[in-house]
């Protein structure tokens, strides 16, 4: 047994021995294997087909169903509805016959013969022209409607995150808010016309005077800018007559102070202001009228509250500050003005004051994104504001400009008005 396994074990080693040596003598034949480059070849390698070459395959392709099959390009949705709308003026025979002759002509060629056999078939196979793909493209890509990309306003609440009364979370909603609503604000701009007893001139000299009261009772800025509003919208409403006119304007100060201040004037104090024209009980008697006519809404968004969203924007100094407040202030007497909404007015004092100071236009990217006015949209507004800072300090109404031309307001109505914002008008 040993034996017999010892001398099929040497005859193994000595046919292995010739079929080396025979390979080794053929130096012209490469070794056969699988190198996938054989085009329409069966996936399996072991797999063979024996149908003969000039026999057409028994699931022949309908030639109608090739019309949307190009090449070996996979057929998408987009490249479908290409084809679709193009005019078909030649169908493409059976692929598979020809797959089956591609076959057996390079089943035994080397690879350079099979790769150009390769490159000649592809050319014979018609493709989509790029042009007639880029119009179809190019055409989808007119039918999309672009959205307009908002450009992003910088931050200019990262100073204020340990401040919660700065409620950087949502003041952003906060102002928005502000823009939807601030219609409810404004008035008429012909709303004096309903009246029989009063006219624009006598409303001036109204808010004037009140300025005058609201300074010396050091009263906070939004009072004043609340106060006035209520007299708008009252007088809006409601028909005066002249000698109730004071009394309008004292009790709307008294509902503007109870709706901001923190400590509020006591009535005989107003009486007093007035000289004694009204008693108590006619203001409180007015009180009520009032807020019956406005029906207790007193949260409406006045200038003063995007003024100080907006020089916040414009990184305000003092200077800036004051000088905008002059600006918007001498507005308020101006009854032109309420014709511009209380943004409108606000961001064009900014602006105004910014040129005044600076001796030329000056609008930042940021002031624009946050104010969502672009400076020719100022300009209306801007050069009647240079306007009333030309007479202020003339006529009779220079209440504003009694104000601050003292120090405590930086003299800021002594600076001189940018008047080449008038020059650039014309």
């Amino acid at each position: 047994m040993e034996n017999l396994r010892s001398e099929n074990y040497h005859r193994g080693v000595a046919m292995e021995g010739v079929k080396f040596t025979s390979e080794m003598a053929n130096t012209n034949r490469r070794a056969l294997s699988d190198i996938k480059n054989i085009i329409g070849g069966p996936h399996q390698h072991l797999a063979v087909s024996k149908r003969g070459l000039s026999e057409k395959p028994a699931a022949a392709v309908n030639a109608k169903d090739q019309s949307g099959f190009v090449g070996h390009r996979p057929v998408t949705r987009k490249f479908a509805a290409t084809l679709a709308s193009q005019p078909t003026t030649a169908h493409l025979a059976p692929v598979g016959s020809e797959r089956q002759k591609r076959n057996a002509e390079t089943a035994f060629h080397t690879p350079a013969d099979m790769e150009s056999t390769k490159m000649a078939d592809d050319n014979d196979i018609p493709l989509p022209m790029l042009s007639e793909m880029d119009e179809a493209m190019s055409s989808e890509l007119k039918e999309i409607e672009m959205e307009d990309i908002e450009e992003t306003a910088p931050d200019i609440d990262s100073c204020d995150t340990g401040n919660s009364l700065a409620v950087v979370e949502y003041v952003d909603e906060i102002y928005r808010f502000y823009r939807r609503t601030e219609g409810s604000s404004c008035v008429p701009t012909n709303y004096m016309s309903s009246q029989t007893d009063i006219n624009e001139k006598m409303r001036g000299i109204l808010i004037d005077w009140l300025i005058e009261v609201h300074y010396k009772l050091e009263l906070l800025e939004e009072t004043l800018f609340l106060t006035v509003n209520i007299i708008d919208r009252f007088l809006a409403s409601e028909n005066v007559v002249r000698k109730k006119l004071q009394l309008v304007g004292v009790t709307a100060m008294l509902l503007a102070c109870k709706y901001e201040e923190v400590s509020v004037p006591v009535v005989e104090d107003l009486i007093l202001i007035c000289y004694r024209a009204y008693t108590r009980a006619d203001i409180l008697e007015m009180e009520r009228r009032i807020v019956n006519t406005l029906k207790f809404n007193m949260s409406v968004p006045t200038p003063y509250c995007f003024m100080r969203r907006f020089l916040k924007a414009a990184q305000a100094e003092k200077k800036l500050e004051l000088l905008s407040f002059f600006m918007i202030e001498l507005s308020l007497v101006e009854y032109e003005m309420l014709k511009f909404c209380p943004s409108m007015l606000a961001a064009a004092a900014i602006y105004t004051a910014q040129c005044t100071i600076n001796g030329f236009k000056s609008w930042n990217k940021c002031c624009e994104l946050h104010t969502k006015y672009l400076e020719e949209q100022l300009m209306d507004c801007s050069t009647m504001m240079v306007e009333l800072h030309q007479r202020a300090a003339h006529g009779k109404l220079t209440g504003v400009h009694r104000k601050y031309s003292t120090f405590r307001y930086g003299c800021a109505a002594k600076s001189e008005p940018a008047t080449f914002l008038l020059d650039a008008r014309d």
